[in-house]
């Protein structure tokens, strides 16, 4: 049986494009490995009754303006600790690097939208008391690294 020069071209084609497909997933992996994302844990504490302003403020606007500066969320929480519920909120958001985080929170600042959000947000008074920020990378057992 003789196979015609189109399906044998088909056949070639089609491995070539797996192998590359290999390449580039292997390469990919490789760029994860070499260069883990930045973890940034946030913690917000506002001044009394104003977890609500500031709660509208990042589902409303702050997300978002992250989002166009390169900042990625991840996971947003109040907690339940009776001294902390009212007046606090800690998050999550990821960099491709420290040095982009620098990048992205100096863009964000100077951002025109951030600034008439924020001054539109405190027009009845100042929202944020206090901001503690660390930055942290994934253990190689973390469950998101795998």
């Amino acid at each position: 049986m003789q196979l015609s020069t189109s399906v044998i071209a088909g056949g070639v084609l089609f491995t070539l494009a797996g192998v590359a497909g290999y390449f580039v997933g292997e390469s990919r992996a490789q760029e994860k490995k070499a260069a883990p994302r930045i973890y940034e844990l946030r913690t917000y504490t506002t001044l009394e009754g104003r977890l609500p302003a500031l709660n509208a403020r990042f589902r409303d606007h702050t997300m978002k303006l992250f989002e166009k500066h390169g900042m990625q969320n991840v996971m947003y929480w109040i907690p339940t600790d009776e001294k902390l519920k009212d007046n606090t909120l800690i998050y999550v958001i990821s960099h491709a690097s420290r040095a982009a985080a620098d990048v992205s929170w100096e863009n964000f600042r100077k951002d025109p939208e951030w600034v008439k959000a924020r001054d539109a947000s405190e027009a009845d008074g100042k929202i944020v008391a206090k901001v503690e920020a660390q930055y942290m990378t994934l253990t190689d057992y973390s469950p998101v690294a795998k």
